[in-house]
């Protein structure tokens, strides 16, 4: 195992701080707006203070004992408690215990606590290749709208933010921006304890496709995997989340990856709710989540990113939330920082391991010590834990019963899972942009063996996923090809994550065939061995080139290059009539997909977050296209 002897406070490495100077300079109009608009909303005493008494009455109407008198008496600071609370979803299971722990703690540090709002969860595992999963990415649009009305009340002097997955965290995170005065802390959930290998679960996956296992073999894989509360256990979106915002400084140091149902997480838990009065403006420690998501730590997050092979969700769920802080964070900010930031994680897809592993192995911890180390995180930031980023390099433990803070690891306790800078799984991050004739795209090829990077074939082009399984399954596919599955974005149908497609073309690749995905939809954290090039900007539905493409055109995705071509001349591409166009709306019904119409129509493209919110959102296409009901 090996350690390296680098100097105490580095130089930041170049492309860190020339990309952060122009994300600076990009933003320098809306975030000076930004932080004027909540710095107006900062009251010098408790918010409630403010308040008519009949507005105050209904306020603490419910409440009884000390905590009625503490918020009839606007003395003590009011904290919200906002959650994704529901026992259907094994993530947020766990979050049924915390208000009342949360209380407890606050009202111990001198503040109260109420449960202000519950936001929607929903689960894409659950919804995959289901027509609910066609709201998966707007449920983030509706998450961020409900945070905002549970904060709307003007009761509360900090916010406690109770969420793991994928859409949730930025949901939250989007709704609390809008309220960026106020101090906030995410409260995780944490993993659920390893059980069948995830690469196990994906061969039987595999297999089932090809008619070689039952659906008791698959339903037996999957419930082995998926079998307690907590966060499914590989690196996908939910994940991912838990350890960018960690590195982002909204979590307690070490929080992110300790299971739920252990002393060590209600102690974290408890600690959140005394540490966001603390951090209260009427005390010494005043740190509002305006202040915290910053420039500096919107890089932070992407450079974690990064350097784990994380979700390709953060592509767009980082834009949108860095918009709603009033910075513009681009694509070419990802691929510049992705060129110097290395690979230290392998965690599935990526690898064998799953997010137990990771954490065993030195975890958060030892990933920002390195990365600090080496120059690669910015380390005057402000955090939830106190200034800068060096504190997150401390692990919590319980000694005898009470919480602190040790030294991490300084080396990998697994270097099969997590390594150093001075030993990185790739030089670069894994995630990279493509562009060229059919527009701009994401590829992560952390999981996509180097012989994989390039596929030229000829195309087949589906708008759907049950025609793509139909010509499977009739062997129409058996030879080198690019699946093109368009009409997937946000403005055509929500922009569903396609995974029900990777264990059909996991089969072709086995079988000797050039294989490669383009869509203009999402394949998210669980992108694995498959080159696709996802998230394809401008989309179908908004007229981009893929509407135009056809059965047998050639295709070529570089990821070495960084390319995305049709091999069409440029002038037959131009005069051919958009196919497919505009998607067929009378069967964007059911499944309550019509309550969305208005989302559909307001969404913006993938490189600008898909979001209908921030700066950033507006006139998003030359030629808007009238998806009106």
């Amino acid at each position: 195992m090996s350690t390296s002897s680098r100097p105490e406070r580095p130089q930041p490495h170049p492309v860190l701080t020339e990309v952060t100077q122009r994300i600076i300079e990009r933003s320098a109009r809306t975030r000076a707006a930004y932080l004027d608009r909540v710095r107006a909303q900062a009251a010098d005493g408790p918010a409630r203070a403010g308040l008519a008494c009949s507005n105050l009455a209904h306020g603490f109407a419910a409440c009884s004992g000390p905590d009625r008198l503490a918020l009839r008496g606007v003395s003590k600071p009011g904290i919200a408690i906002v959650s994704s609370y529901n026992d259907l979803l094994s993530a947020h299971q766990p979050l049924h215990e915390y208000p009342e722990w949360i209380k407890q703690s606050v009202r111990e540090a001198g503040g109260v606590a109420q449960f202000a709002g519950g936001v929607p969860a929903m689960c894409d595992g659950i919804t995959q290749g289901r027509a609910g999963m066609e709201l998966s990415l707007f449920s983030r649009e509706v998450i961020a709208m409900s945070t905002g009305v549970a904060l709307s009340h003007e009761m509360f002097d900090g916010a406690l933010l109770l969420g793991v997955c994928d859409k949730i965290v930025p949901g939250l995170l989007i709704g609390a921006l809008s309220f960026g005065h106020l101090p906030t802390i995410l409260v995780p959930a944490g993993p659920m304890a390893s059980g069948l290998p995830n690469s196990e679960k994906s061969r039987v996956r595999q297999l089932f496709a090809e008619g070689k296992a039952t659906r008791e073999d698959l339903l037996a894989a999957e419930s082995a995997s998926y079998h307690s509360p907590g966060t499914c256990t590989f690196y996908g979106t939910a994940n991912s989340n838990q350890l960018v915002v960690e590195v982002m400084g909204l979590h307690l140091p070490g929080a992110s990856f300790v299971q739920p149902g252990t002393p060590l997480r209600r102690a974290l838990t408890e600690e959140a709710g005394r540490r966001v009065v603390a951090l209260n403006r009427a005390g010494a420690e005043y740190t509002p989540i305006a202040e915290v998501v910053d420039e500096r730590a919107v890089v932070n997050g992407v450079v974690a990113l990064l350097a784990t092979g994380g979700s390709t969700n953060l592509t767009m769920h980082l834009v949108a939330v860095a918009s709603a802080a009033g910075i513009e964070l681009t694509w070419d900010d990802f691929s510049d920082l992705s060129s110097v930031v290395p690979l230290l994680a392998t965690v599935y897809p990526n690898g064998s391991a799953d997010i137990n592993h990771f954490h065993a192995a030195g975890g958060v911890q030892f990933l920002i010590g390195e990365l600090l180390d080496g120059g690669l995180l910015h380390p005057d930031v402000r955090t939830v834990a106190g200034p800068g980023l060096d504190r997150y390099r401390r692990e919590p433990v319980l000694d005898e019963g009470r919480l602190v803070w040790r030294d991490g690891p300084r080396r990998s306790l697994d270097e099969s899972v997590l390594r150093g800078l001075d030993n990185p799984f790739a030089s670069d991050g894994g995630l990279r942009m493509l562009s060229g004739s059919l527009g701009r795209a994401v590829i992560k090829v952390s999981a996509v063996r180097p012989e994989h990077r390039v596929v030229q074939a000829p195309a087949r082009v589906f708008t759907s996923q049950q025609q793509f399984t139909d010509a499977f399954r009739a062997g129409e596919l058996d030879r080198d090809v690019v699946v093109v599955v368009r009409n997937q974005g946000p403005r055509a149908n929500g922009m569903p994550e396609l995974h029900g497609l990777t264990p059909a073309l996991g089969v072709l690749m086995d079988r000797g065939h050039r294989v490669a995905l383009v869509t203009d939809g999402r394949m998210s954290g669980a992108s694995g061995k498959i080159p696709a090039a996802i998230q394809l900007t401008p989309e179908a539905a908004a007229g981009g080139p893929l509407a135009k493409v056809r059965d047998g055109d050639v295709i070529r995705l570089d990821a070495n290059q960084g390319s995305i071509d049709v091999l069409v001349e440029p002038a037959e591409l131009a005069a051919r009539e958009l196919t497919d166009f505009p998607p067929d709306e009378v069967s964007w019904t059911g499944t309550g997909r019509e309550l969305f119409a208005a989302l559909r129509r307001a969404v913006g493209p993938a490189d600008r977050g898909a979001s209908v919110f921030g700066p950033l959102a507006p006139s998003h296409f030359t030629d808007p296209v009238d998806l009106t009901v």
